[in-house]
């Protein structure tokens, strides 16, 4: 990083450059990029990669946008959570979703809670803060204990 030799320290180890992105190689030694290692969930020892739960609710036909974060839980470590952008005209169902996620993905990777909601917070570039989406879920649970 530019003038920045601690974030630079960080980032190159060993002489090669940390991305931050969980990958695989198949069979045929193609790479596919699966998430970011700062957006994986833990739940219970369970890898879950907020991608793959991305693409399930994306084939709902109510849903516009999604993205999804992880929320500390003193049970599981971590457990999902999905903000959702409607399509419009629909009128969002959490059991909607959660049957339509529980059709395609293994039942410890569907979200414990959806959180319906007008747009998500994108930067510049079009990417969506999931940064931001955690401190909404950290300020949740602070009005939920408030009150």
């Amino acid at each position: 990083y530019w003038q920045n030799p601690e974030a630079t320290a960080k980032t190159l180890r060993g002489g090669w450059l940390m991305t931050g992105d969980v990958g695989r190689l198949d069979a045929q030694g193609y790479l596919t990029l699966v998430d970011r290692s700062k957006d994986v969930i833990i739940s219970g020892g369970a890898n879950i990669y907020p991608r793959e739960v991305e693409e399930v609710l994306l084939t709902h036909p109510g849903v516009h946008e999604v993205s999804v974060v992880g929320r500390p839980s003193a049970e599981w470590g971590e457990e999902v959570v999905a903000f959702v952008v409607p399509e419009a005209g629909w009128s969002p169902e959490a059991a909607a979703l959660d049957a339509h996620c529980l059709a395609a993905i293994a039942r410890f990777k569907r979200p414990k809670d959806y959180v319906f909601v007008d747009e998500l917070p994108k930067n510049n570039y079009g990417k969506v803060l999931k940064t931001v989406l955690r401190e909404r879920l950290a300020a949740m649970k602070g009005e939920q204990s408030d009150g």
